[in-house]
C-alpha cells in the first residue's frame, strides 16, 4: 500500500511536469505572454494620449510606468490567492530576492527603456530591444551556466533577429536620434532583462514564480512611483479611459510576467526566451490595428513572422534533442 500511494504521488508530479514542459502548453503561454506584452506597444501610447503626457515629459512617464506596475503587482497577488485559495506572501528568506528582481525587472529596465525611447527612435528601439534573446542567451550560459550555448540556439536567436529588424524596417528607415543616451540605454535595458531572466529561472527554485512575480512589481513600482513624483511628474489630466488603458497595461503584466516565470521555472532559459521575439511582432501588428500606423499588414510583416517562427523552432528542437540525449 505504502509503495502504491508513494507510486501514485509521483506519477501525479510526473504528470504536472510533463505537461509544463510539453510542446503545446510552452508555445500557448509563451504566445499569450509575447501577446499581451505586444499589447502594451499601442496601449502605452493610447494611454500617454489620454494622460496627455508628451514624449518630453520623461518623470510624467516614469509615473505613469510606476503606478502601472505597482498595480500589477497587486492584481498578481490578488489573483494568485484567489486561484491557491491562500494568500500569496513571500517567505522572510525571499525578500532579498524579490528586491533584487525589482531593481532588474522593473526599475533597471523601465528607467533605461523610457530615457533611451526619449532620445532615440521606435525603429531602433524596436531592432536594438531584439537582441535582448541573445544577451538572455549569453547571460544563462556565460555566466549562471544554466545551460551550454549550442550553434543550433544561437543560429535560430540569428534567424529570429532577422524577422525583428525586418518588420521594423517594413514600416521605415532608422531615422535619428542620440546613440549614447539613446540606442546605449535601451541596450542597458535589455541587459537589466537578461538577469532578471535568469535570476528569475534561479530564484523559482526555492519561490513560488508567483509570489516573486507580483511583489518584485510591488517593490518596484512604488519605487519608480515615488521617483517620478518626487521628480516632478504628474498625471493631470485623469479620464475614465486612461483609467482603463493603465489597468488593462496593469493586468497585461501581472498575467503575462507571472506565466513567464512559471515556464521559465520548469524549462531551460533559451527554450522560453526566444519566443520574446514575438514581442515586437505582435507590438507592430497590433499597432497598425489599434493606432493605425503604417500602411497594414504586408509580404514583409508575413516573412518577419516567419523567420520568428523558424528561429523559435530551432531553438526548440535543440532543446529537445538535448533533452533525449540526457534521458538516454
Amino acid at each position: 500500500m505504502i509503495d502504491e500511494t508513494t507510486n501514485d504521488f509521483d506519477k501525479d508530479k510526473l504528470d504536472k511536469k510533463s505537461i509544463l514542459t510539453s510542446v503545446v502548453f510552452v508555445t500557448l503561454g509563451a504566445m499569450v505572454s509575447c501577446l499581451l506584452w505586444g499589447s502594451a506597444y499601442p496601449m502605452i501610447k493610447l494611454g500617454y494620449e489620454e494622460f496627455k503626457i508628451t514624449s518630453d515629459m520623461m518623470t510624467s512617464q516614469i509615473l505613469f510606468a510606476g503606478i502601472r506596475f505597482t498595480l500589477a503587482g497587486i492584481l498578481a497577488v490578488l489573483l494568485g490567492s484567489v486561484i491557491r485559495r491562500k494568500v500569496l506572501l513571500p517567505k522572510k528568506s525571499s525578500i532579498p530576492m524579490i528586491l533584487k528582481l525589482s531593481m532588474f525587472q522593473t526599475v533597471g529596465q523601465y528607467f533605461f527603456f523610457y530615457v533611451g525611447l526619449a532620445h532615440t527612435t521606435g525603429v531602433r528601439a524596436s531592432i536594438v530591444q531584439g537582441t535582448n534573446v541573445f544577451v538572455v542567451l549569453v547571460v544563462a550560459s556565460l555566466i549562471f551556466r544554466q545551460e551550454k550555448l549550442s550553434f543550433a540556439k544561437t543560429f535560430g536567436c540569428i534567424i529570429g533577429f532577422l524577422g525583428v529588424v525586418l518588420i521594423n524596417l517594413a514600416d521605415g528607415g532608422l531615422g535619428e536620434g542620440n546613440i549614447m543616451l539613446g540606442d546605449l540605454f535601451i541596450f542597458l535595458s535589455t541587459v537589466a532583462y537578461a538577469f532578471s531572466s535568469v535570476l528569475l529561472k534561479e530564484y523559482t527554485k526555492k519561490e513560488d514564480p508567483v509570489v516573486l512575480s507580483g511583489y518584485q512589481f510591488i517593490a518596484g513600482g512604488l519605487i519608480m512611483t515615488f521617483t517620478g513624483f518626487l521628480m516632478g511628474g504628474r498625471l493631470e489630466t485623469v479620464t475614465t479611459r486612461g483609467v482603463i488603458d493603465i489597468v488593462y497595461l496593469a493586468f497585461v503584466s501581472a498575467v503575462a510576467y507571472s506565466v513567464w516565470g512559471i515556464l521559465m521555472k520548469h524549462n531551460p532559459v533559451s527554450r522560453i526566451s526566444v519566443y520574446g521575439f514575438l514581442t515586437p511582432i505582435f507590438g507592430v501588428i497590433l499597432s497598425i490595428i489599434l493606432l493605425k500606423e503604417g500602411a497594414g499588414f504586408g509580404l514583409f510583416h508575413l516573412i518577419a513572422l516567419v523567420l520568428v517562427c523558424v528561429g523559435i523552432i530551432i531553438v526548440n528542437l535543440d532543446n529537445i534533442d538535448k533533452k533525449h540525449v540526457d534521458s538516454d
